[in-house]
């Protein structure tokens, strides 16, 4: 991948946007897709509270510490959670312990934020239990990515709430003077984006994307996470929006599949663009080879759509992992010589 291509700059602020005890938020999930709107919780100031827990896998107060530092110097202060620290075997407590810490977090509307500690398994476990009546009415940015997917998907489908797809705590460095600046950047745009700054990012042209420029809700996540969700209640809504997804450690034959998973549910067929982030793609075994490249796989599938498609986008598992506002209106040009993707 050209990752190295890949450029972020802050462009001009957003003013913040308040919806405190908005009804019509109530309804939202009972409107279809063309007629919903979103709804952006209020951009945060120094001294407003983030909340940290973990929905997911296990992570120690002492592995949290960089991301806590960091924040703190951002201006926040830290709401630190029941679950840091704890363990269930992979999970981070038990399916209970992580509800009831989740809970707590969207229930207090001290905490303007909830930055989710790491990912890897167990969102859905618990996504069902938990009650967003008091979320709805003082929306909260959730911020994650990953197995945190559920969420933003959840979330976008069930009350039309803009969320964060970011990087996590796992993810500060403790030696930040030799950090990587792609990891840099993609940290910083965390900070930018929670404080309503839009970020304008750009790459270089992959000769396999499909060129076009669009306007339209950005949506997406795991590609894994997107797959198992589809005819759940957390599915999620792809139809007039520009989708993105990204994945790791998988092999290209299960790449395909769920390309077709998206295909055949309908969620390629009125995108207004399709933006592919980063594959850490597993080596075929020795006499298995699948044939296909991730690109090759893409492009059939979205042979018979006009939409612009775009590759390498700075995405997913990878050091450049830019933060993205789900929900929220974007416009994306894929140029001749340029990517471009702009909040707004």
């Amino acid at each position: 991948m050209n990752r190295k291509h890949f450029l972020g700059s802050a462009i001009t602020l957003l003013a913040a946007s308040t919806v405190s005890g908005n009804p019509a938020i109530e309804s939202i999930s009972k409107l279809s897709e063309d007629e919903r709107f979103c709804v952006q919780p209020s951009y945060l100031k120094e001294g407003d509270i983030i909340g940290i827990t973990s929905p997911a896998g296990s992570i120690s107060l002492e592995d949290i510490q960089p991301a806590i530092q960091k924040l703190q110097s951002w201006g926040y202060k830290i709401k630190i959670g029941n679950t840091i620290g704890k363990k269930d075997f992979t999970f981070g407590g038990t399916d209970e312990e992580r509800r009831k810490d989740v809970q707590e977090m969207l229930d207090d509307e001290s905490v303007k934020a909830i930055l989710c500690a790491r990912g890897g398994y167990g969102v859905v476990r618990i996504i069902d239990k938990l009650d967003f009546t008091i979320f709805k009415n003082h929306p909260k940015w959730i911020i994650g990515f990953s197995d945190v997917t559920v969420l933003h998907s959840h979330i976008n489908t069930n009350f039309g709430i803009a969320t964060l797809h970011s990087k996590m705590c796992n993810s500060f460095p403790e030696d930040w003077s030799a950090a990587d600046g792609r990891q840099l950047l993609s940290l910083e745009s965390i900070d930018t984006s929670l404080k309503g700054k839009p970020f304008k990012y750009s790459a270089s042209n992959n000769k396999n994307n499909k060129l076009g420029s669009v306007d339209g809700e950005l949506v997406g996540g795991n590609l894994r996470i997107i797959e198992t969700l589809a005819g759940t209640k957390s599915d999620l809504i792809t139809k007039n929006k520009i989708l993105f997804v990204e994945d790791t450690e998988e092999y290209l034959y299960n790449i395909d599949r769920m390309f077709w998973n998206l295909k055949r549910t309908g969620k390629l067929d009125h995108l207004k663009g399709l933006i592919i982030g980063g594959f850490k793609i597993k080596p075929d075994d020795p006499g298995e080879e699948f044939g296909l490249s991730l690109e090759q796989i893409v492009l059939e599938k979205v042979k018979e759509f006009n939409y612009p498609v775009c590759f390498d986008f700075p995405v997913g598992h990878q050091f450049y992992n830019i933060a993205l506002k789900c929900g929220m209106a974007h416009r994306l040009n894929v140029g001749q010589d340029v990517v471009s993707l702009t909040q707004g």
